[in-house]
């Protein structure tokens, strides 16, 4: 059993942590080192990044891929969407010389990181997001999937397509999402990592 929380308590909760204990900007790159120090990483690495701080994490750990000589690049779905820390660590990216594409050939990858969205995708997918996560399950790379598989719900798990990993990094705490639905579909293996997120609200066990 897992202690487990809706999207909505762990917005509220790092809402409050933000505001009353730890500043976005260190939880951010938390995330980002948790879900680097979870992987035996293989390169090349491609990095498929989203939108604000699920992408941000994601420049986090490129960032200390590039610190280990490890070889990366950062795939930017959407140009110029960054949340304000984001694009703090996208900009040290650049000044590190870590490539940034639009688009790559994922075969090329032996390990892929999937920070498209995070627990608060819902709705139906849309380009380039969709081309990216078919291309994601079609590259025969190792997958590591920030906080949630991208394309699904982090309430219900369910979604029409979503990346399919070989490891979920869940940061903070679990969400239902991550045991409800197609999770044990699209997850082979999870794992949660704790980086001083204050839970606020009601709890659930699951399995």
């Amino acid at each position: 059993m897992a202690v487990c929380v809706s999207t909505e308590v762990m917005r509220a909760s790092d809402r409050w942590t933000i505001e009353n204990l730890v500043p976005s900007r260190v939880l951010m790159e938390r995330a980002g080192r948790a879900i680097f120090e979870q992987v035996d990483w293989k390169g090349p690495v491609g990095i498929i990044c989203g939108k604000g701080n699920n992408a941000g994490d994601g420049f986090v750990v490129a960032s200390l891929l590039k610190d280990q000589g490890i070889e990366c690049e950062i795939v930017l779905l959407f140009e110029d969407s960054f949340s304000e820390y984001g694009r703090y660590f996208y900009e040290k990216c650049i000044e590190k010389g870590i490539p940034a594409v639009p688009d790559a050939d994922y075969g090329r990858y032996r390990t892929i990181v999937d920070c498209i969205f995070g627990t608060g995708f819902k709705g139906e997918l849309k380009e380039p997001a969709k081309t990216a996560i078919e291309k994601i399950n079609a590259s025969g790379a190792y997958v590591v999937s920030a906080d949630i598989n991208s394309g699904l719900n982090g309430d219900t798990g369910l979604g029409d397509l979503y990346v399919i990993s070989d490891l979920t990094v869940s940061i903070g705490t679990y969400k239902y999402g991550h045991f409800l639905g197609h999770a044990k579909e699209a997850m082979k293996d999870k794992v949660n990592c704790d980086i001083g997120i204050k839970i606020i609200g009601e709890t659930k066990e699951l399995s």
